[in-house]
């Protein structure tokens, strides 16, 4: 376990119980395609859990962590870039992708988002589409839920 998770929305806001909107914006995910790197802890999981037919999630390695790092925007700013990255002591991005999977990632994204770097990346669909129905579960031939290391494959066509 690397001790973060990255969580994308798939579907979008129409017809959604007040409570999954809820946990959705707590989640950072407001849109559609919108992706967030989080904790692994027992509070986000089950927060996953709550909102399972509306995302996949699973675990990122670092070549993600870096695509989504490099997704993120600085409030008012642009991209993120290495400049924030030295502002944390860090030399490069790269670095900072190396260290939330290695140390405490939940202090480093609260660093980061002291920084006023918005905690969500903006994705484009994946190429060539989903292979299944976004209705159905990942573990039934679908795409929504729980995916392990499979995330990687789907962050790497979405970014």
């Amino acid at each position: 376990m690397t001790g973060l998770l990255v969580a994308v929305r798939l579907r979008g806001h129409i017809g959604l119980h007040p409570d999954v909107k809820k946990t959705l914006e707590l989640l950072n995910l407001k849109r559609a395609n919108h992706a967030t790197i989080i904790p692994d802890d027992e509070a986000h999981r089950g927060m996953l859990r709550k909102v399972e037919p509306y995302i996949t999630w699973g675990e990122p390695n670092k070549d993600t962590i870096l695509a989504l790092l490099k997704k993120m925007e600085v409030k008012g700013d642009g991209r993120l870039g290495d400049e924030v990255a030295a502002k944390l002591g860090l030399s490069s991005l790269e670095e900072l992708a190396e260290k939330l999977i290695q140390q405490d990632g939940e202090t480093l994204l609260k660093k980061l988002k002291q920084q006023n770097i918005k905690p969500y990346a903006r994705l484009h669909p994946p190429r060539k589409g989903f292979k299944y129905s976004i209705k159905r579960p990942y573990k039934d031939k679908g795409e929504h839920g729980y995916r392990g290391q499979a995330i990687n494959e789907l962050i790497r066509r979405m970014v």
